[in-house]
């Protein structure tokens, strides 16, 4: 179970790390986009969607590194007056009733996107660029399946404090 734990947060890294470079790429993009459109009075078509793309992937695939690293809004007024254990069981309940149902429909909900997307060639419509939307689309459901882990993996690990009393290392 360790080293199957491991791997999920090995891949809410990696997830993170492709992030953070995905936030370089939207700087110049926009760059671009800026100089173009203000310097050389010649706007581009394409920055503005690529930029929204990157934007949407930036932050669906830091869900699941935000979550390994407890980035997530907690009311810590309430939080960080209960013991790990208290801790554990207002994890695990708001997971039970809020974050693993939710994440469910957003997965089924995105997968059938997904697929609709692929089967039907769709193209994005904001412009005259006309980007095809399948690999935006599938990127949305590989970070939501990404964060489930990740909170499959936190869940695995409170239970594993309620019951030990101690933190899974």
């Amino acid at each position: 179970m360790k080293k199957v734990l491991k791997a999920v947060d090995a891949i809410s890294e990696y997830s993170g790390r492709i992030a953070s470079w995905l936030c370089v790429a939207l700087v110049l993009v926009l760059a671009f986009e800026t100089t173009a459109r203000y310097v050389f009075n010649r706007p581009t078509i394409w920055a503005h969607v690529t930029a929204t793309m990157l934007y949407g992937a930036i932050g669906m695939l830091g869900l699941a590194y935000t979550d390994l690293h407890n980035g997530h809004i907690r009311v810590d007024i309430i939080y960080n007056r209960l013991s790990a254990r208290g801790r554990a069981i207002l994890d695990m309940v708001m997971a039970l009733i809020f974050l693993l149902p939710f994440l469910y429909i957003m997965l089924r909900i995105s997968s059938m996107w997904m697929l609709r997307s692929i089967a039907q060639h769709e193209v994005m419509m904001e412009s005259f660029w006309y980007p095809i939307a399948s690999p935006f689309r599938s990127m949305i459901v590989v970070a939501l399946a990404l964060f489930t882990l990740q909170s499959l993996s936190r869940f695995v690990r409170d239970v594993y404090v309620l019951i030990r009393g101690q933190p899974y290392a």
